[in-house]
């Protein structure tokens, strides 16, 4: 192996460190210096979605759209580089964000009327997630996302019986009120009732006239506090027993965060977390 080989393998290890991982005081100025241009950007949308600042200042906020739309092409591509499996990276999570962030400045090259993909753009705001990476806050995130994983049988069963209990209700409802109360027209709007008063949203679009109708209004506003209590307490439970400390590492082949201090392999992948520089890194 050349020295080339080696310094290219070893800039690449090197930029991972930086892009990726915030264990290092370089990788953690990234994610700071990061972040304050997503803001920044999300800033820029915002005002050029106002009329008063469009009209103002609509050059300027264009000029500053596409330096942010620019070194945002320049990170996803750095890191399309210093990962070792590319393709990965690029169909993961932050990977798709990525690309979808800076895809609507450039389709104005070749469509009119783009500024309606706005939206798109706004997806860049879930980069601020990214913060769970610097210091202190990689533990509690790693954490949550662990809960939430683990906890994910038993929201989908609980979901499963709060369904069935808006569609009970619903019906129940529709037989009370349909005949007196013409806002309980149909089993559907029932059941639209039946979720914004177990949710405890209370609209107040429809309301229960007869007595037993109200009787049942107020079992089910009792019931929607526990509906919200208990979501709340499978995943703090989860919260309590996956609670371990983390580092700031992001393996170089999948780009998984979250591993233990003392983790050697990735624990999705199984490949090295410090793999040795080789050819194959070219």
């Amino acid at each position: 192996m050349t020295d080339d080989v080696k310094e290219i393998g070893r800039f690449r290890h090197r930029l991972h460190e930086i892009i990726f991982e915030s264990d290092t005081r370089a990788g953690k100025y990234f994610d700071v210096v990061l972040l304050v241009l997503i803001l920044a950007s999300v800033v820029t949308v915002m005002l050029e979605s106002t009329e008063y600042w469009r009209e103002e200042h609509g050059e300027l906020l264009h000029i500053l759209e596409w330096v942010f739309t620019i070194f945002f092409t320049i990170e996803y591509i750095l890191r399309l580089y210093c990962v070792l499996k590319p393709w990965k990276y690029a169909t993961s999570f932050f990977g798709i964000i990525d690309l979808l962030a800076i895809i609507p400045t450039y389709l104005t090259f070749f469509f009119v009327g783009t500024q309606s993909l706005v939206v798109i753009r706004s997806l860049r705001l879930l980069r601020v997630f990214r913060i769970f990476k610097v210091g202190t806050y990689m533990r509690q995130g790693a954490v949550i996302l662990s809960a939430m994983r683990s906890s994910r049988d038993k929201i989908f069963v609980f979901l499963y019986f709060v369904v069935l209990m808006v569609l009970i209700i619903g019906s129940a409802m529709y037989v009370i009120e349909g005949s007196v109360n013409e806002q309980f027209d149909s089993i559907p709007t029932s059941i639209y009732w039946a979720i914004v008063t177990l949710t405890t949203v209370g609209y107040g679009d429809i309301t229960p006239v007869t007595n037993l109708g109200k009787f049942m209004s107020a079992v089910v506003m009792i019931m929607g506090y526990a509906v919200i209590a208990v979501p709340t307490g499978i995943v703090s439970a989860s919260m309590i027993r996956d609670e371990r400390k983390v580092s700031g590492q992001a393996c170089p082949h999948c780009s998984l965060e979250g591993h233990a201090y003392d983790a050697r392999y990735c624990k999705h992948c199984g490949e090295p977390l410090h793999p040795p520089v080789t050819s194959s890194e070219k």
